[in-house]
């Protein structure tokens, strides 16, 4: 039996997120657009708020501390929060949840400060040299004695420098597979705090005012050997654990920012005249209209499958790719078109449509490209066949 029906507390949970977003944050985003920033004391009051809701930590467990929600309904949460451009502010981050797999002295210094907002996580992957194709990452952390030295460089690092910490992916040694020896990749807590961390500047983009990237720098960073996330190689694990679930995030706000993208220009074509009637009469704006509710309507079925999926605990890396890929890609196409049916104006500050079609290209990059996504659904096609 198939039910598409949501909860009454999901219903709630949507109302409850719904609201928080029309009257607390959508207000600022003109502030966040002209500064590139949210004024301090704004920030933490929003947080502040977003934790007395529940929504700050609704991604993790019960037991940690978190608010324990399936994954349908963390989703449903952030979609609504996808619908501002303040979705990667400090105000909406959830904590990772690769930390619900801290233990021992993990929890008390890293999980349960980061569980009340007292501390602010981020995670550090890519390198210069190393994006997508983490085995070929060079930060390498080697254990001497009961401590780990760590060395190396990475970028991109989503907001950093409003970070207490990081969870860090180095090399710790290498194995032979058979496909060849290959890296070993481990999990650390660096805090930014240790001597020889260095948060620098990262680079100007084009994409979400408010979000910053910055460059890490371990410059034989010593920390506890406690501090290292699982067995030491377990790496691969940790990120697979991590990556279906973000890679969902990424996909639900693109499918907020493609409804709302949709909805200002289905207004406009029922308002604005042309040649003596509407311009929503034209074929050549009704028919964009049309393809742009199918596009949405097919995307929003997949977030909901997808996310039934992991609560079944049956969804596969190939599920969680298809809806990271199509539903980064509707949300350009549906930008680019609803910009294209209001015209001159979808192109001014006036409406947030620019600003939406602008966020839009970076969200085929990040969390793995385009191409990516392809490899890896392409991959659970043929793998079965192979002999």
């Amino acid at each position: 039996m198939i039910d598409f029906s949501l909860t009454d507390e999901q219903i709630m949970l949507v109302e409850m997120t719904h609201d928080f977003v029309e009257k607390e944050m959508l207000p600022h985003e003109e502030t966040l657009e002209r500064t590139d920033a949210l004024p301090p004391e704004l920030a933490a009051s929003l947080k502040k708020f977003s934790i007395e809701l529940g929504l700050h930590a609704c991604n993790l467990p019960e037991e940690v501390g978190g608010g324990g929600l399936d994954a349908v309904s963390v989703m449903l949460i952030e979609k609504e929060l996808g619908r501002t451009s303040l979705a990667l502010a400090e105000c909406a981050h959830r904590p990772l949840n690769i930390l619900a797999s801290c233990e021992g002295e993990q929890v008390k210094q890293f999980l349960e400060p980061t569980v009340r907002g007292e501390k602010r996580d981020c995670i550090a992957m890519t390198e210069p040299g190393a994006g997508s194709d983490l085995r070929g990452m060079k930060c390498k952390a080697v254990l001497d004695g009961n401590e780990w030295i760590i060395n190396g460089e990475k970028h991109f690092i989503s907001q950093a420098s409003v970070s207490d910490y990081c969870v860090l992916f180095a090399t710790t040694g290498k194995e032979q597979t058979n496909k060849g020896l290959k890296k070993r990749i481990s999990a650390f807590l660096v805090d930014f705090s240790d001597p020889g961390v260095e948060v620098a500047p990262g680079y100007k983009n084009v994409s979400h005012r408010g979000y910053t990237n910055n460059i890490l720098r371990f410059d034989n960073v010593r920390i506890p050997q406690w501090r290292i996330m699982g067995p030491e190689g377990d790496g691969f694990r940790l990120v697979n654990q991590w990556l279906g679930p973000t890679r969902l995030t990424v996909a639900a706000t693109c499918v907020a920012r493609a409804e709302r993208a949709f909805e200002i220009a289905l207004n406009y074509s029922v308002s604005r005249e042309q040649f003596g009637q509407k311009i929503g009469k034209f074929q050549g704006i009704s028919f964009p209209l049309a393809d742009m509710a199918t596009e949405i309507k097919i995307a929003n079925l997949m977030l909901l499958e997808t996310a039934w999926k992991i609560d079944q605990g049956s969804v596969t890396p190939e599920d969680c790719a298809m809806t990271k890929l199509f539903c980064t890609e509707m949300l350009s196409r549906v930008a680019d078109q609803a910009l294209q049916t209001v015209g001159g104006m979808g192109l001014m500050e006036d409406l947030p449509l620019e600003r939406i079609w602008r966020d839009a290209r970076v969200e085929r990059i990040w969390d793995g490209t385009s191409e990516i996504q392809r490899h890896i659904i392409s991959r659970g096609l043929l793998r079965p066949l192979e002999k």
